[in-house]
């Protein structure tokens, strides 16, 4: 297939500002592309090579290399790349330009092949060559194959090429888009795509399986050890009565612990972690890799649990930034040393042949605890109770405060409370500490624009239009902007990270009523505490839900830290947003009932 193709189909896609539109067109592409390299397309569509559990490199070529690529693969000076570049801000956009110049100059002539004639398999062998070169001499082998590659492409090819290798591919579509196109193009309810992937998370296998065998193929999709599934997801209370009520009055109770959430997946002597969104993190963690094979007497298991961070000389927990020295150091037994951590299981999705994702919550815990071998500290099971009364569950909760846990999680022990691989309800739900004082709740939220500031910041880009996941839409809906909270150091670092998803227009994704000097691609997640949730007509989260015309806010937002763990489909919901909401005017109430 030629890869022209692909290059024309992303020119149309960013343009579009309809999320309707952009899944029609979507579905047209993968209607076009052969079914023998629709996987790769798809990755290319996510920006990657391979779904990234997949434990293989990302490209890793910088600006610089990037530059001289560009300047080899058009006849030109690297300054010229470099002056060039100064003036767009956009690297696939310089590729463009002078490639375009190169065509009508006749500059470009290329011996090892045909302009325009590059194909899908071609591109995607090539990148990969510069994603695997390591070692003595790799530098130049990237470089000279970038370069060959953008002397081979069309002007436009050059563009997408050059972006996908800088990360700025700007088409502004998510995993939800893509699972919709597909459907559309193929046949098969969107749910039953959509289930599959949840379950085997691989897009490019799923819209391969789909397009070849039909609704039937995606239909017979079963959990794989080495394949992640999609993590189940909790819903956010703050008044234990009615956490009780939601759970029918019985529930189990664990430790909602702060570190990093893990599946964990044994085949024979093979272990393989990965992340909550779904990338190996196998090579962070060794031991824990070690201990697995030691105490987790399965053959084939997948498992999930919480890599917490444990103070070395007293035992105790400690924060979750602890660990991210672990994904800073080179040394990895440096790293286990000064950073131990302990894995404390809470769930079984997978057992020798056997799927647990369709099994009560009970079954699932029950079976975990017997694999776990006894007589060790180094992987436990979560600490938890079964509670029947709001009372023993604030017990819990505060003693799980008191040992260095961030709250509780409650679950669902109704025969139908099954892992519900990928989607977020009220099976589980969590009480964190901060819930309890008055907006002082945290809430993960996903930038989506950002404001030039003035005075001492101008110049700079210092307020940022943060929104919340409605995942009834698909899409990021404003609740706020923050301006505060950031040291002059996270400032500085902050501006070329925005600029790094900087968008000509406001993403299809996002729903804003706000205006911004520089639009974001949704793809950054920041931790916010704020000081009240307030009606507002400025923002679209929970527009009209509690009153005509009004959406909610937070009031004096401020940065508390990234979440690079998480995507921003795990961002804080509109859902969850109201839901706050209501809980703070049922509490005003009862205050003044009290009063009265």
């Amino acid at each position: 297939m030629k890869f022209r193709v692909v290059a024309e189909y992303f020119d149309k896609l960013e343009e579009i500002s309809s999320r309707l539109q952009l899944s029609a067109t979507l579905a047209d592409l993968f209607r076009v592309t052969e079914k023998t390299v629709l996987d790769k397309v798809v990755y290319l569509i996510q920006g990657k090579l391979w779904p990234d559990f997949s434990g293989l490199p990302e490209i890793g070529l910088g600006e610089k290399l990037l530059i001289k690529a560009i300047a080899l693969g058009t006849g030109r000076e690297e300054k010229e790349v470099e002056i060039t570049l100064r003036k767009t801000g956009d690297l696939g956009e310089v590729a463009y330009s002078l490639k375009g110049e190169g065509e009508s100059s006749g500059l470009l002539a290329y011996v090892g092949g045909v302009e325009g004639e590059l194909t899908v398999e071609e591109v995607h062998e090539k990148l990969s060559k510069v994603a695997l070169a390591t070692g003595s001499g790799s530098r130049d082998v990237k470089i000279r194959t970038m370069a060959g590659l953008i002397k081979r492409a069309t002007a436009l090819e050059a563009k997408y090429i050059v972006r996908f290798v800088d990360g700025k591919l700007r088409l502004g579509i998510g995993d939800a888009t893509v699972l919709d196109a597909l459907s559309q193009a193929f046949g098969g309810s969107k749910t039953e795509v959509e289930r599959a992937y949840n379950i085997r998370a691989d897009l490019g296998q799923i819209a391969k399986l789909l397009a070849e065998g039909g609704p039937e193929a995606i239909s017979s999709v079963k959990v794989t050890v080495g394949v992640p599934v999609r993590v189940m997801l909790a819903e956010r209370l703050a008044d234990t009565e009615e956490i009780m009520e939601k759970m029918g009055g019985k529930a189990l109770v664990d430790y909602k612990y702060d570190g990093e959430r893990a599946q964990i997946h044994r085949k024979g002597e093979k272990v393989t972690i990965f992340s909550r969104r779904m990338e190996n993190i196998t090579s962070q963690y060794p031991d824990v890799v070690l201990w697995t094979k030691d105490y987790v007497e399965a053959e084939e298991v997948i498992c999930e649990g919480e890599i917490v961070a444990v103070d070395p000389e007293t035992g105790e927990m400690r924060p979750f930034q602890e660990l991210m020295h672990r994904k800073r150091k080179n040394d990895v037994q440096e790293a286990i040393a000064q950073y131990p951590v302990n894995l404390f299981l809470f769930d079984l999705l997978y057992l020798n042949g056997q799927e647990y994702i369709t099994k009560g919550q009970l079954e699932r815990r029950r079976k975990l605890e017997e694999i776990l071998k006894k007589g060790q500290d180094k992987i436990r099971i979560a600490e938890s109770i079964i509670v029947e009364e709001k009372g023993k569950l604030e017990e819990f909760f505060f003693k799980a405060i008191s040992e260095g846990a961030e709250g509780v999680m409650v679950k669902s022990i109704a025969p139908e409370a099954i892992y519900q691989a990928g989607a977020r309800g009220w099976l589980w739900i969590k009480l964190k500490r901060d819930y309890k004082s008055e907006m002082a709740d945290t809430v993960d939220l996903v930038v989506v624009g950002a404001i030039y500031g003035r005075g001492k910041r101008g110049g700079k880009l210092s307020s940022l239009v943060l929104a919340a996941y409605d995942e009834s839409s698909d899409t990021f809906q404003t609740v706020c902007r923050v301006a505060s909270g950031f040291s002059d150091q996270e400032l500085e670092e902050m501006q070329n990270l925005i600029r790094k998803y900087t968008i000509p227009h406001r993403h299809p994704r996002v729903n804003s009523n706000a205006e911004a000097d520089v639009w974001v691609e949704p793809a950054l997640v920041m931790e916010v505490r704020g000081a009240e949730l307030t009606l507002s007509p400025m923002h679209t989260c929970c527009l009209g839900a509690y009153r005509e015309g009004m959406g909610i806010s937070i009031r004096f937002p401020r940065f508390i830290r990234w979440r690079e763990d998480k995507s921003p489909e795990d961002a804080t919901t509109t859902t969850e947003i109201l839901e706050m909401y209501r809980n703070r005017l049922k509490k005003i109430e009862s205050e003044t009932e009290e009063t009265v």
